[in-house]
């Protein structure tokens, strides 16, 4: 996810860190037990989201056609079919490597721990 937005965000306005770089983790103030299971977006006031409202924050920032798609989780509806989904996504994204999904971590010269 973090190689993701940093490939879109032309504008610079998001900082994308991959939790297992070396002391993320720790400056962010975000668990390994809460970084395993949902993404998480820290804005600067230290406020945190996970899951699909942390990815809609950050596609908010993108700014564009995202900032559109973002717009949709204010809809409660939406927001509760975006987070439903996330849950079932998160918890099997490892089978996902078959589609190209690879987590940065292990792509070769990754700087994580």
């Amino acid at each position: 996810m973090a190689r993701w937005v940093r490939r879109r965000d032309r504008a610079g306005r998001v900082l994308a860190v991959a939790n297992q770089a070396p002391g993320a983790l720790e400056l962010y103030g975000v668990t390994r037990q809460e970084a395993d299971r949902a993404a998480w977006t820290v804005e600067p006031a230290g406020r945190r989201l996970e899951g699909a409202a942390a990815i809609n924050r950050v596609l908010a920032e993108l700014g564009g056609g995202w900032r559109a798609m973002a717009a949709l989780y204010r809809a409660r509806p939406v927001a509760a079919a975006e987070e439903a989904f996330y849950r079932w996504f998160a918890a099997r994204r490892s089978r996902f490597h078959r589609f190209g999904v690879t987590p940065e971590c292990d792509e070769p010269g990754a700087r994580c721990a």
